[in-house]
């Protein structure tokens, strides 16, 4: 559905995109990530034809955004940081100036936008004039412009900002379901929010992709071994007893009492080793019951940390992880 080949992007000496290659297919929802001034709004500014390429190129479902402009960018609504809004309008005349805008037939256009208004929960406030709407709402009001017209890909720069938490649950739900129907690529510094949403995660750095792959690929690739939480019921000196003779583990971690006779313990194997099975059998040997065995994953932050850190120097297994 985007295909993106050999992006840079040049202003003067400073290369704000470079050498960026991606592939979104049909029905996808990636999370686009990077530190302020990593390149995502410039790269999405491309995307959209907002801005032209220095080199490369970006093609919506077979069409160049440069050579074929409107057929690109007919597949795509755009939902800026602010919302560009006409907050002297009422919500529904302003849905109706830009289906207009998107040339959406005359005869199809009422019921199209009573569908969105009904999608996006704004039926009740569409006579209201959209400069007394609550931020969520103008938000709200943002994303319904985006999806008139049945775009295929939805852009989504920063959606839920300077909302509160039950707006942006509220906004998240929204988008999930748009989902179901869109291509959607979504820049957030909520990190939760992309791990709620995403299928997909692209981190930028420097203009540059570093990483990318779902969360769980991109946390077993960054991970220098296997964490694995345990909760056994029994003394620390009885499960030490069973975990010291199970090979490939580095390391045994006390992770106090959560459970009344109870230990939890954090074991760490070996990069690449499973070591559940091991465990499973050598507690069920000694008849101890193992109440808890659960893998622990880098979080999203933990890995956008990683690949982001510029006091670190870039190892292997992380520059480019895809």
């Amino acid at each position: 559905m985007i295909k993106i080949d050999n992006l840079w992007k040049n202003y003067g000496n400073h290369t704000a995109v470079k050498a960026i290659n991606l592939e979104i297919e049909k029905g996808e929802i990636v999370g686009l990530l990077g530190p302020n001034g990593a390149g995502k709004s410039t790269t999405m500014n491309i995307i959209t034809g907002y801005i032209s390429a220095t080199e490369g190129s970006v093609s919506i479902d077979g069409f160049d955004i440069l050579k074929s402009p409107i057929q690109a960018k007919k597949r795509i609504g755009y939902l800026p940081e602010i919302p560009p809004l006409y907050t002297d309008m009422t919500v529904e005349e302003y849905l109706i100036f830009v289906s207009k805008l998107k040339k959406v037939e005359k005869n199809k256009s009422k019921e199209h936008i009573d569908t969105i208004l009904e999608s996006i929960k704004l039926t009740d406030v569409r006579k209201r004039l959209i400069k007394n709407l609550s931020k969520g709402y103008k938000q709200r009001v943002g994303l319904a412009q985006a999806i008139v017209g049945n775009p295929e890909v939805l852009i989504l720069d920063e959606p839920t900002v300077g909302l509160d938490p039950k707006q942006i649950i509220e906004i998240r739900d929204l988008i999930s379901k748009l989902g179901k129907e869109h291509t959607i690529i979504l820049s957030s510094h909520i990190l939760s929010e992309v791990s709620a949403i995403c299928d997909r995660v692209v981190i930028i750095n420097k203009g540059s992709i570093v990483a990318e792959g779902t969360p769980e690929d991109l946390s077993h690739k960054l991970s220098c071994g296997t964490k694995i939480a345990l909760r056994i019921k029994s003394s620390k000196a009885e499960a030490d007893e069973v975990i010291k003779n199970i090979p490939y583990i580095n390391s045994i971690t006390d992770d106090g009492i959560k459970e009344p006779n109870t230990i939890d313990l954090i074991v760490e194997g070996k990069e690449d080793y499973d070591l559940r099975e091991d465990l499973f059998n050598a507690f069920s040997k000694a008849n101890i019951p193992l109440l808890m065995m659960k893998p622990l994953n880098l979080t999203l932050e933990e890995i956008f940390l990683e690949v982001t850190d510029e006091s670190k120097e870039v190892s292997s297994n992380v520059a480019n992880i895809k």
